[in-house]
This record gives C-alpha cells, structure tokens and sequence, in this order.
C-alpha cells in the first residue's frame, strides 16, 4: 500500500479513541440460539477477515512490499454434564496474495484443525469452602500469566495450541496453575503448502516438551498482585526436523496493579532463562550455558474525566548475544506480542529479543462502541553484534550502532453491531535507525509502514 494510504490510516487511528482492551462479550446472535442447542451445549464462534500491506519490510530476507490477505474461522463447542466439561474447538486459517517473497509462514496459515478437543473436570471446594479445582486434558489452549511466555495469540492469524494436562487450584485469595504439555508442531510448514493453503493435522510429540506453573496471589501488598512462574522447554532433534536442542528453564516474578479509573496502576516483571543450546543445528554441534533475561515496567493511570484515557510510561528489555562462553539471547518461548510491542502478521518485527525500549502509550474510551490507542517506542540493541530483536538484521562486528529507530503505533476498534461486528483498524510506522539501515544484510528499502484492516464476525 502507498505511503499516502497508510498515512490517511494512521491519522484516522490517532483521533478515533477507545480502549485499548475492551472485553470481548458473547454475540447475542449466537449459534447456540440458532440450533436451538440444549443448555448444556455452548456453542460459538467467529470469522475474521484480514487485510494487511507494509511497505519497507524491515526483515532480512523478504519484499520490500508486500499484501496479505487473511481468513480465520474458528467454531467452539463445549457440553456440561455435572462436573464434566467436553470441549472441540476447529480453527482454519488461511492466507492469500502472498508469493515466495512473502514472510508466509504457519503464523498465518493452518488449516481445519481441532486445536482444542479436551475432556475437564471441575471439582468445588475439594479442600474446604472457598476452595476450587479444574483439571483439564487433551488438546489445549493456555493463556498464563501475563502471557509473555505461554499465550493464545489472538491477533496472529493462527495460534498456539498444546497437547497435555493442566491443572488449576484455587484457596485463600491464591491460584496455582501446573501444565505438562506438547507443543503442537503447525502442519505443513513448506513454502509451496502454505502459499497453496494446503492443509495437514497437526503434530505433537515428546521431541518438545513444555512443563511448570505458576503461582498467583491477587492481594499481596494491598491491591498488588504477586506472581510467580517456573517453566522447562525441552526439545531435540525429530526425523527429518534438526532443532538448536534447547534446554530453557524460565523463572519469572511479577507484581501488578491492574488499571482503573482514577488510579494508578503498575506492573514490574523480570525473567530469567538458563539451561543450554547448541550452537547450530548439525547433529552433536557442541552447545553452550545459557543466561539470558527480560524486564518490563509500567506506571500508568487512568483520568476519570470525558473518554476516561489511561496514559502510561513503559519499559521493556530483553538480553541479546555477545558471544563468547555462554549464550546470552532471550527465548520469549510462546509469548504474545501484541499487546506490548507491535503487530504479528507481516510485520512482526519487535519482539522480547534483544532490545532496550522505553515508551509510552494513551488509551481512550468514548464509548461502549469504540476503543483505540496510541503508542510510541525508541529502541536500541542491547547487544550490537546479535540480531535486533525478530528483524533477522545483524552486523556480527557491531560496526552498524546499537540504535534501531522509533516505533508509532495504533490501533482502532468498533462495534459496527455490538457484540457480534467489529471493525479493527491497525498501523505502525517504523523509523530506521543506524543498525536497521547500516548492517551489512539490512533491507535497502527505507522506512517501514505497517497497516491492516480487520472484520470479525461473532456467533
């Protein structure tokens, strides 16, 4: 799309307000009513149509320009029966206009698969009154914590799904969730298929391995929470599907205010990633220590007057490479992106890898209809030698500076019928700075412009 496009985009987003993440609430046109469905049936579900462009691809390797288009349907059903909860969950997604330039991956195209199919069982006040527990098992969804390492990515075209068990008690104002989980492989995962949109079940096996928990206090210092999380990722070598053997264990701990009106909300979390890797992907490749970290900090409050805007100053970093004895680059594992950096899609280019950025971001609320935000970043390198942040854009001598630009970005969200249409308008403009414009393998196509415009459908 032509810059002038873009623009006339960006500007709309900057004075149309909202908030930033209004809660998404069932379709009163929903597919239960529509089949007449039993009580004990819940069924729902959505299509969203996507249309993306970018000019000046900031990642190596792909156009310089570049449009997408996007289709994702998901259909949801789950039967209770006493304590017993049945669920399936079918997602289909698929991409089109792409060619073999195009940044097309399993991000944007999986189709028809049961991503979710899962026996649960809930279980009130096994320990005493004010007690609860949920297990859960087969194919799953997990959105855990703050959801920087473990996410159902909602604004990618497709999203993460698991195979294993999981686990939540509740006692006494604390919450304590363990999984033991596969990570799906998305399937197929060749050029030629994707840009086809062939499709093809997904797979898990034990050559992946995700297991932990965390824990939640809601009241911990007055009315801050207090979490804390334990992760493995373990993986090897599959047939046919050489791997870096990673072997990561995450240790995180956060506090958290969450916002409200006219007060002030905060957030602190820092995580800490040891284990080993090996150095490529050739068989016996001989590995290295990992030591690697992430934090983020947030101060924000929410005015009570008029479209009540909530403003924020923000702070994130993630440790890169430096070489030497041990390997030094943050693995943000499952994470979402979203909504701390930038869009997934066709940008996808910042992410918890290698960076130092501070920002700030205004949200408003009009309404009960729209909500919007904008945001703005600076953002450097913390090591000038590895690649900066998911850019793939690398000097491995560090002669290219560690700065690699400022970031605007924003987003617009309307019920144009509520609770069943919404429109979603998304843009970025991204402002090169010395090491995205300098290194030796950095996209020659100047600044980049990011935008996408979203339907979604809810039943």
């Amino acid at each position: 799309m032509k810059k002038s496009v873009w623009l006339v985009t960006a500007l709309s987003l900057s004075t149309v307000p909202g908030a930033a993440h209004a809660q998404q609430e069932a379709s009163p046109w929903s597919l239960a009513r529509l089949v007449n469905a039993p009580p004990e049936l819940t069924i729902s579900g959505s299509v969203r149509l996507r249309y993306e462009t970018i000019d000046g691809q900031p990642r190596a390797g792909f156009n310089a320009s570049d449009q997408l288009l996007d289709l994702r349907t998901i259909l949801f059903a789950e039967y209770h029966t006493g304590p017993v909860r049945l669920g399936v969950q079918l997602g289909d997604s698929r991409a089109w206009s792409g060619n073999a330039g195009s940044p097309l991956t399993t991000g944007e195209v999986n189709i028809f698969e049961p991503v979710q199919a899962y026996v649960a069982v809930d279980i009130a006040h096994p320990f005493g009154a004010g007690t609860a527990l949920k297990l859960q098992a087969g194919r799953l969804l997990l959105d855990l914590g703050s959801r920087r390492l473990i996410a159902n990515d909602d604004y990618r075209n497709t999203t993460n799904g698991f195979t294993g068990l999981r686990g939540d008690v509740t006692a006494r104002g604390v919450k304590a969730t363990l999984i033991y989980v596969l990570p799906q492989l998305r399937l197929p995962d060749d050029k030629p298929s994707l840009l086809a949109n062939h499709g093809a079940l997904d797979r898990e096996s034990f050559d992946a391995v995700l297991w932990g928990g965390l824990v939640t206090k809601a009241r911990a210092l007055g009315d801050t929470a207090a979490e804390l999380s334990f992760y493995h990722f373990g993986e090897r070598d599959g047939p046919g599907r050489p791997t870096r053997d990673r072997s990561l264990d995450s240790i995180g701990a956060r506090l958290f205010r969450q916002p409200a009106t006219g007060r002030w909300d905060h957030e602190v979390e820092g995580i800490y990633q040891t284990g080993r890797i090996s150095v490529g992907l050739a068989p016996g490749a001989p590995t290295l220590p990992v030591r690697a970290w992430f934090a983020r900090a947030r101060l924000g409050y929410t005015f009570a007057q008029g479209w009540e805007p909530h403003v924020a100053v923000e702070f994130d970093a993630a440790s890169g490479d430096h070489g030497g004895a041990h390997y030094g680059r943050f693995d943000p594992l499952f994470g979402m992106r979203r909504a701390d950096f930038a869009p997934a899609g066709f940008y996808n280019a910042i992410g918890r890898s290698n960076i130092v950025s501070p920002g700030m971001r205004v949200e408003v609320t009009p309404g009960k209809r729209t909500d919007a935000f904008i945001g703005y970043r600076a953002m450097w390198l913390q090591s000038a030698t590895d690649a900066f942040s998911t850019t793939g854009v690398r000097d491995p001598a560090g002669r290219s500076g560690d700065f690699g630009g400022h970031q605007f970005d924003a987003r617009l969200r309307y019920w144009v019928v509520p609770k069943a249409l919404r429109f979603e308008a998304d843009g970025v403009a991204l402002l090169k700075g010395n090491q995205l414009r300098r290194a030796p393998n950095a996209p020659a196509n100047g600044n980049s412009f990011y935008s996408s415009l979203n339907l979604t459908a809810m039943f």
